[in-house]
């Protein structure tokens, strides 16, 4: 399950980082937006996923 966890946090900030690159080509703010919390959920579901590696060591 973390396995899963973690890919689908690498997979939301890629995404995000996809997005927020279209909305800066083609000068879209909400994209932008949208891409930068994607980015954000990404990198908030990895920390949780390396918070609990640290307390299950």
């Amino acid at each position: 399950m973390a396995a899963d966890e973690k890919t689908q946090a690498k997979t939301e900030q890629a995404k995000g980082k996809m997005k927020e690159m279209a909305g800066l080509t083609v000068g879209n703010e909400r994209l932008v937006a949208e891409g930068r919390g994607e980015q954000a959920k990404g990198d908030a579901r990895q920390a949780k996923e390396k918070i609990k590696d640290t307390l299950t060591d």
